[in-house]
């Protein structure tokens, strides 16, 4: 009597997890988008790929907005415009204390954080023709392209630039349209804040010769000791121009949601993403960094209550006031 017992205490309990499931997903939304930045950088070419990853396993149409990076990403996931975005640490603690350039005042405290991406390098790019080999080569009066309006890049690297004495004239646009102002003569400089490789860079260099300028050990403390960023090696063979390691500085990303966006299609999401490394690899070589393990380069940003729920569940532990 034991056998058919238990075949139908199985049979009930499928029944059970299959309403669970039906009753999870009853509140996840009809489709997402995920807030990017410009063609030609990391984050576009990151999250357009996980966004598909995402979307071919969850059964939720999703895809890639392309904006003005980091901070702006932080207010359309705020104010609900997206459901997702990709953000690096220091913009979004402007953003939360209510120091955005985009809206001055607004506390954007309807972020909550997903999981850790990668470091954002900071490196500078010129044309080997240029003669330029280091940061105090860079010419005075010399027009330096810093990316997208008021992405990391832009709002990092003037000031890193100020505080090294380089004098220069300010560009903006995306990445692939600096990258060919570039090699055009249209500009001197482009000092790219973006995960490695950047798609700029590795087109610009199957086109012409560039330098890859590293800082020098006391530009290095001078930045470290007044911006939000830390050490970091560029490793040789990066980039076919680069033979051997630069020294360079960086700031963590990471994936944020609308605090608001279903529970439990945010567990789903965050399991996919930390338990497939390998698939989040083969979308782009910086998702090396994006495990489970990094959880803990977040110290500000709340966890949304799904992620945390996977973490906690998988050893990693967040405390419950870190939760949104």
């Amino acid at each position: 009597m034991k056998k058919p017992f238990t075949l139908a205490a199985m049979a009930a309990a499928l029944v059970v997890s299959g309403n669970a499931v039906a009753q999870d997903k009853s509140d996840w939304p009809s489709n997402f988008t995920v807030g990017t930045a410009s063609q030609g950088g990391t984050y576009f070419a990151y999250g357009a790929g996980w966004a598909n990853f995402v979307a071919e396993n969850l059964g939720v149409s999703g895809g890639a907005e392309i904006t003005g990076g980091p901070m702006q990403n932080m207010a359309l996931v705020h104010t609900g415009d997206i459901n997702f975005g990709l953000t690096t640490m220091g913009p979004a603690r402007e953003s939360m204390e209510g120091n955005s350039s985009l809206a001055p005042g607004m506390k954007m405290d309807n972020v909550c954080a997903l999981f850790p991406m990668y470091q954002t390098p900071f490196s500078v790019t010129v044309l080997s023709s240029s003669g330029i080999e280091s940061i105090s080569d860079i010419p005075d009066g010399a027009s330096i392209g810093f990316g997208p309006a008021g992405s990391t890049s832009d709002t990092y690297f003037p000031k890193m630039m100020d505080s090294l004495g380089v004098n220069y004239e300010r560009r903006n646009g995306s990445w692939s349209d600096l990258g060919g102002q570039l090699q055009d003569g249209l500009i001197d400089v482009v000092a790219f804040a973006a995960g490695i490789p950047i798609p700029a860079v590795s087109q610009l260099e199957v086109q012409t010769d560039v330098n890859i300028l590293e800082f020098t050990e006391d530009e290095m403390k001078k930045i470290t000791e007044a911006f939000p960023v830390s050490e970091f090696t560029i490793p040789a063979g990066t980039y076919s121009t680069l033979t051997e390691d630069a020294r360079a500085v960086s700031m963590w990303n990471f994936a944020i949601a609308n605090c608001d966006v279903s529970e439990s299609f945010v567990y789903e999401m965050t399991k996919l993403t930390m338990e497939n490394n390998d698939r989040m690899v083969s979308i782009h070589k910086a998702a090396t960094t994006s495990v489970p393990e990094n959880y803990d380069k977040n110290s500000f940003i709340p966890w949304h209550p799904g992620a945390a729920r996977w973490f906690n569940e998988n050893g990693y532990t967040i405390e419950e006031s870190l939760i949104k």
